[in-house]
């Protein structure tokens, strides 16, 4: 479709594109609409509403100009990238100075290693002494606390349900229990 607009260098109608592209280019009229709204939303072709009608256009210098501001962008990032990769391999041959395999070396190497197992090893006793730690004891009494006087709150508002249908229906306490699965020695958690 593209070669419709380089060829010509001319102004069309969506019309004039729909009949033009089936006979000249091969496109199935169907799609034409479509592969033209993609070229426009590629910015690979202008539109343009004039009046009631839209007119499209793409002229060869406005893609040539397209193509070298991308060569232009993809050759700043290739130099970027290069002195970024000429900057790391220097770095790395920098700290590779100090670091030849020595017998020092390998012994601090080897101590380093064995002062991080036993830090692992101090991790694990104390998370398994964790649940006496006296702040984690405290939340869970809070906690305790929280549900202990949640629990109650709903305990309350039972016996105030059980109280109302009692007066509005005149239902016996031990009928209300047995049909809503309260238990008899239902009560509040001390």
């Amino acid at each position: 479709m593209m070669e419709i607009f380089f060829e010509t260098k001319d102004v069309f109608q969506l019309k004039d594109i729909e009949k033009i592209a089936p006979k000249e280019k091969g496109i199935t009229a169907m799609s034409v609409k479509e592969v033209l709204q993609s070229l426009v939303d590629d910015s690979m072709v202008d539109t343009d509403r004039i009046g009631t009608s839209n007119y499209f256009w793409a002229f060869p210098s406005k893609a040539l100009h397209a193509r070298k501001r991308k060569l232009e962008e993809l050759q700043n990032q290739f130099s970027e990238y290069s002195q970024k990769k000429k900057s790391l391999q220097e770095s790395i041959e920098k700290s590779k100075i100090g670091r030849q395999d020595t017998a020092e070396r390998a012994a601090l190497i080897k101590e380093l290693t064995a002062l991080r197992q036993k830090r692992d090893q101090l991790k694990a006793e104390i998370d398994k002494y964790k649940e006496c730690d006296p702040d984690i004891v405290e939340e869970i009494r809070q906690a305790n606390k929280v549900a202990k006087e949640a629990a109650n709150r709903w305990t309350d508002n039972i016996f105030a349900a059980k109280s109302w249908a009692k007066r509005k229906f005149a239902f016996e306490e031990s009928k209300i229990d047995k049909t809503f699965g309260i238990p008899e020695d239902f009560d509040y958690i001390n």
